[in-house]
C-alpha cells in the first residue's frame, strides 16, 4: 500500500495541523475511524484491498457511530433482519459526520439474536431508494457536515455485510477508540490556533497608547490559554506512543489513557475558543474574524463520541481500579 507508517503519533500530528486550519475534509471519518474500523474487523489481509483504495483517495468513508455516544453495539439503533437474498436493515442514526459525498458508508447492526454484525453501503447506488435516507443537517458547526440516516426496510445481499460477532464489535471499539484520540488531536490544533489568533491580535491592537497584550490582565488570560494547551498537547501525544503499544481489546490501560487525553483537549479548546471571543474584543463574536469558527467546533466537538462526559464517566468507573492494580 505504501505510505509512511508513521502510526498514531504520526496521525495525530496531522489531525493537529487539520484542527488548527478546521480544514473542511473527511480526513477524521475516513481514515481515523473508518479505516481502523475495517482493518480491525477484517484483519491486515481481509482489509488490505479496502484501505488501498482509501489509502490512494479513489474512494471516501464515513461510518456511523451508535447514537448514544458510547463504543458497544448496546447503543446501536440499527436491527438486521436475515432474509432469503441476505438481510433487511431498519433503523436510524441522527448524526453521522461526512456521510454526504461518502462512496462507502459502514453501518453496524444487531442480528436478530442481537449479535454484532457490520454492513457496508454505497450511498451512491442507494440515492434513488426511498428505502435509504441521508439528509444533510444544518448545524451549528458548519466545517464538519453532519447527515441524518434512516434506513427502513432496505434489503442488502450477504456480501454487504462484512464481518460478524466479536470481530464486528472489536472493530467498532478500535474504530471508536482511535477516532476519540484523533479527536482529541483535532481539538488541540484548534486550540492552539486560538491562542495564536489571540496573541497577534493583542500584539497589534493599540489601546491608551500601547499594545493591550502588554496589560498584565491579558497576559495573564494568555498565559492560562497556554498552560491548558500544552497539557492537553502532553495528554495527547503520551496517548499516541501508548497506542503503538497497546491494544485496546486487551485492557483499560490505553483507553484511560485516551479518556485523559479526551478530557484536556475538550478543555483546552472550549477555554481558549472563548477567551479568543473576549480578547479580540467587539469584533470577536463577528463572522468577519475567525475566532467564531473556533467557538463553534469547540461546543460541537464537545459532543462528539460522547464528549467529555463519556471520558470522564469511563475514568471515574474503571480508574481508581486500574491504578490500584498498576
Amino acid at each position: 500500500m505504501g505510505g509512511a507508517g508513521l502510526g498514531a503519533p504520526g496521525l495525530v500530528l496531522l489531525q493537529e495541523q487539520l484542527g488548527q486550519r478546521l480544514a473542511c475534509v473527511p480526513f477524521w471519518s475516513a481514515v481515523c475511524v473508518a479505516a481502523p474500523w475495517l482493518q480491525a474487523s477484517l484483519g491486515p489481509r481481509g482489509s488490505a484491498q479496502w484501505l488501498e483504495r482509501l489509502a490512494c483517495g479513489e474512494l471516501r468513508a464515513a461510518a456511523v457511530l451508535p447514537d448514544d455516544g458510547g463504543w458497544q453495539y448496546d447503543g446501536v439503533a440499527i436491527g438486521a433482519q436475515a432474509s432469503a437474498d441476505g438481510f433487511v436493515l431498519r433503523g436510524s442514526a441522527a448524526q453521522v459526520a461526512d456521510a454526504t459525498g461518502a462512496d462507502w458508508l459502514l453501518v453496524p447492526a444487531r442480528l436478530e439474536d442481537g449479535v454484532p454484525a457490520l454492513f457496508l453501503l454505497e450511498p451512491a447506488a442507494l440515492a434513488q431508494d426511498a428505502r435509504f435516507m441521508l439528509a444533510p443537517l444544518d448545524t451549528l458547526d458548519r466545517t464538519r457536515p453532519l447527515a441524518a440516516l434512516r434506513l427502513d426496510g432496505l434489503p442488502v445481499p450477504v456480501s454487504a455485510c462484512l464481518a460478524r460477532a466479536d470481530a464486528a464489535a472489536q472493530g467498532l471499539a478500535q474504530a471508536w477508540w482511535h477516532g476519540k484520540l484523533m479527536l482529541a488531536a483535532e481539538q488541540l490544533g484548534a486550540a492552539q490556533q486560538c491562542l495564536d489568533l489571540t496573541v497577534a491580535y493583542a500584539s497589534e491592537r493599540i489601546q491608551f497608547g500601547r499594545a493591550i497584550a502588554s496589560f498584565q490582565a491579558v497576559k495573564h488570560r494568555c498565559a492560562q490559554m497556554m498552560v491548558l494547551v500544552e497539557a492537553a498537547r502532553s495528554a495527547v501525544y503520551g496517548a499516541a506512543q501508548a497506542w503503538e503499544t497497546s491494544d485496546v481489546a486487551d485492557g483499560t490501560g490505553i483507553r484511560l489513557d485516551i479518556a485523559a487525553a479526551s478530557v484536556a483537549a475538550d478543555d483546552a479548546l472550549r477555554f481558549c475558543a472563548q477567551e479568543a471571543i473576549q480578547l479580540h474584543g467587539g469584533v470577536g463574536f463577528t463572522w468577519e474574524y475567525d475566532p467564531q469558527l473556533y467557538f463553534k467546533r469547540a461546543q460541537a466537538a464537545s459532543h462528539w463520541l460522547g464528549g467529555a462526559g463519556a471520558a470522564l464517566a469511563y475514568l471515574a468507573a474503571n480508574g481508581p481500579h486500574a491504578w490500584r492494580t498498576a
